[in-house]
Order: C-alpha cells, then sequence, then structure tokens
C-alpha cells in the first residue's frame, strides 16, 4: 500500500505540472528532476516559509547567497577531499552499483539475487569536478559545492562587520549543492543536484548545548505549524557523530517508503572555523570588548533540504478521500504552500459570468496566486483545483450577478459560503492565516 501511494504521488506530479524526470525525451538523467509550474510555485513557497522563519521572525539572523564555485582549498579545510566518500560495491553479473551499507543480505546482490557477484567496497568520493580556465588540468580543478554551509562559514567575519554584528548571531542561505550520488533513489528525496536550506548560528562556548536543544525544539514546531501531522514527526539523535559534531539530531518523516530524515540540527564546536583558520592563515577568532575575551566561535547548525521538505509536504498532503458516491483525491497543502490560492470559476460561460470572473481574478492578482478555470462542469473543476491542493475556489453564478457576493468553497471540508466581492482580499488573507489542518 505505501509503494502504491508514492506511485500514484509520483504520477500525480508529473499529470499536473509538479516535477518531471530531467531530460525525459532522451531517456532521463537518473537523480536529476525538473520542476514545473506548480513545482516550482509549491518550491518557492517552501523556501520562502523558510526564509521567513529565520530572517523574518527572527532578529539575530542575516542572509547570504555564496557562490557555487568555491576556492579548493576550501574543500580540503572542511576534510571533504579526504573524507567524503562512500564505500562502492558492484555486482559483475547485473552491473548494479550499491552503497556498502544498502546490502541487506552478506555476499547477495539487492537487485538480481545473485550471490557471490559482489565487488570488495571501495572508496567513491561524492564531490563533482569541474574546471575553470581554458585547460583541463590539476591546477584548474574545482568542485561543485556539496553543501552551502562552507560558503558562510568563510565569510561570517565579512557579514558581522558588515552588519555590525557579535557573537550570538545567525546567517541563512538557500542555494544549490551537487553529490554524485551512487544510487539517487525515491524520487527526489536522494538527488545528484538539490538546494539546501541551512543556518549556521555562531555562540560563545559553553553555551552550545543549550542553543542547540533550542533550536531542536524549534525546528520541530516549524514543520507540524506548516501543516505536516505530528505523529509523522521524530526526532532521532545520531549514535554515531561526524567528525565536526559533538552533538547531531535529525527530524525524520515517515514517507510512504519508510523514515528519512528532512532536518539536521548539530552542534558543530568550533571544528569548521578551526580548520578554516588553518588553511587560509586568516584569524577567524571572536574578540568580545565587553568580556575582554577572544575565542573561536562554535556553531549550531539547522540544514534541511528544499527538496526532501517539499517531498514531505506533499506525501503528508496527498489523500484518496472516499466519499458517498465518488472518491476524490486532495492535496491538504498549508494554503501558505498552496501554488494556487485560489481557482476562479464562473458557473457557466455565459450571462456577464466570465467577464464577472475575469475581474475578479485581476482583483485578487496582485495579492495572491489564482487560476482561472471555465472549462467542464463545475464540479469537476473543483476536483481538478483540490487534487493540485488549491485551499479555496470562487464561482461566479447568478446571485452574483445580483448581489455581487461569490460562493467561496473550502477545499478540505467543501463547505461553501457567501462573501461580497469587494472583500475577497481581506478573506482570504485571514482564511490562509488561520488555517488548521483537518
Amino acid at each position: 500500500m505505501a509503494v502504491d501511494t508514492m506511485e500514484q504521488i509520483v504520477s500525480l506530479c508529473k499529470r499536473k505540472g509538479f516535477i518531471f524526470q530531467s531530460s525525459e525525451i532522451y531517456g532521463g538523467l537518473n537523480g536529476c528532476w525538473d520542476y514545473g509550474p506548480l513545482g516550482v510555485e509549491l518550491k518557492r513557497n517552501v523556501q520562502d516559509a523558510w526564509w521567513r522563519a529565520m530572517t523574518v521572525e527572527e532578529d539575530d539572523i542575516e542572509g547570504l547567497d555564496a557562490s557555487i564555485l568555491m576556492h579548493p582549498r576550501v574543500w580540503e579545510a572542511s576534510g571533504h577531499v579526504a573524507e567524503f566518500t562512500d564505500p562502492l560495491v558492484d555486482c559483475t553479473h547485473c552491473k548494479a552499483r550499491f552503497r556498502d551499507d544498502q546490502i541487506e543480505k552478506e555476499g547477495q546482490c539487492p537487485s538480481c539475487g545473485m550471490k557471490g557477484t559482489l565487488t570488495a567496497p571501495r572508496k567513491f568520493n561524492l564531490m563533482l569536478k569541474t574546471f575553470i580556465g581554458p585547460v583541463e588540468e590539476a591546477a584548474s580543478v574545482v568542485y561543485l559545492r556539496p553543501e552551502t554551509c562552507q560558503g558562510i562559514y568563510v565569510d561570517y567575519q565579512n557579514i558581522m562587520t558588515a552588519m555590525r554584528r557579535r557573537i550570538p548571531f545567525g546567517i541563512a542561505q538557500i542555494g544549490k549543492a551537487f553529490r554524485n550520488e551512487i544510487n539517487p533513489r525515491y524520487f527526489v528525496f536522494r538527488s545528484r543536484e538539490f538546494e539546501q536550506m541551512e543556518m549556521q548560528y555562531f555562540v560563545k562556548p559553553g553555551t552550545d548545548m543549550e542553543v542547540f536543544n533550542t533550536w531542536r525544539d524549534k525546528r520541530l514546531r516549524y514543520y507540524a505549524e506548516l501543516g505536516i501531522r505530528s505523529e509523522k514527526l521524530r526526532l532521532v539523535p545520531h549514535e554515531k557523530l561526524a567528525h565536526y559534531a559533538s552533538a547531531a539530531v535529525d527530524i525524520e518523516y515517515e514517507f510512504p517508503f519508510g523514515w528519512g530524515e528532512i532536518e539536521g540540527i548539530h552542534n558543530r564546536t568550533d571544528f569548521d572555523l578551526r580548520r578554516h583558520s588553518e588553511f587560509s592563515g586568516k584569524d577567524l577568532s571572536f574578540f568580545d570588548d565587553q568580556t575582554r575575551e577572544r575565542y573561536i566561535p562554535f556553531i549550531i547548525e539547522a540544514s534541511s533540504g528544499v527538496n526532501r521538505t517539499l517531498l514531505a509536504y506533499l506525501c503528508d498532503a496527498y489523500e484518496v478521500e472516499q466519499l458517498e458516491n465518488d472518491t476524490r483525491t486532495v492535496l491538504h497543502l498549508h494554503p501558505r504552500l498552496a501554488p494556487i490560492k485560489a481557482g476562479i470559476l464562473p458557473l457557466v460561460k455565459r450571462d456577464g459570468m466570465p467577464e464577472k470572473a475575469h475581474e475578479i481574478e485581476r482583483q485578487l492578482n496582485p495579492y495572491f496566486r489564482v487560476f482561472y478555470d471555465e472549462s467542464g462542469a463545475v464540479g469537476r473543476r473543483y476536483r481538478r483545483m483540490d487534487e493540485v491542493g488549491t485551499p479555496f475556489c470562487i464561482t461566479v453564478d447568478s446571485q452574483t450577478m445580483q448581489d455581487d457576493t461569490v460562493t467561496l468553497r473550502h477545499r478540505d471540508t467543501m463547505r461553501q459560503d457567501r462573501y461580497p466581492v469587494a472583500g475577497l482580499v481581506q478573506v482570504l488573507g485571514e482564511k490562509i492565516t488561520s488555517w488548521q489542518r483537518p
């Protein structure tokens, strides 16, 4: 059943213009995806919600957009050149390739089931290389960044000086990252090109665990506030810590294919700034002129993936609802995330109703993403809007032409109320703000 649900979501994403396979007409490129008209709107809303939570609702976090290409020494300092590897195993029979931890039965290929056909594990670096300049040589090698946080670390003093910040403060960034994944899988959950939303919070040593716990609890609440069911979320502390961390916990969501990480909160200690100080020769310590102390800040990281977060919202919102004489597919997306906020529907294509519906469309367009639809029976149009997560439908009917009121249909309950056309902007704004998942 869970596998069927995931297949249904993938099918919906293609049919309705959320997500397509990259280069599909050429057979596709594994681990790469294109976001269509509705997908790009949903992704932008996911990013905007995160950005607002970090830089608008918090008063001590600044924004950054660092370059994808960075000096190669950055990745030596971070440990990626030496440590960013996966153990790779090949099947000599079916030619499939796996990470070593994906082999569930020792000596047996997970793909073809043959035994004794797996090679010994060998290290495989996950960074993607490219070259700067006209000659492809070792001196011109650069890497497509495998994570966005290193740009924050190397710019932290610039931002602190420019914005007159003191410790503690944070830096937030949304940007592309690239990993040469051995086995991309689960739709957009694990891909080779993806986007990260990362916030790095710089603190005084000794205060780090208190700040870590605060951000852990705050980030868990964030997903529930945007409509994800609390029973589908859990905190999973790391038993084995990365070389840079003293504490780490993942926020996991229960996808149809199982539990998977959507965000990690880490206490990275002073590892990153110490390493960049060492490799660059630049002093990255902070001098507190009030306490007369000098120290290298510890870093608390909250790192999430745009693609994984978007997939969690889609999976959690998806429902095939059994009605009295019918079924309907509906996405119960939080209205803040929904690609389209309202469908504008004339009941019939005559009697001035299309013209009135277009007038309402022009009225709402400066404030909300809306969609005009006059094709087919109104019930069928409601279903189309439900399927892409549109929270409201505004129907222009014969009564509209008499008293300038419209029917406002609610996606989740299918309840219909009447409101004056003149107050629709305010009504929609209030309902988007006050929405709670049924």
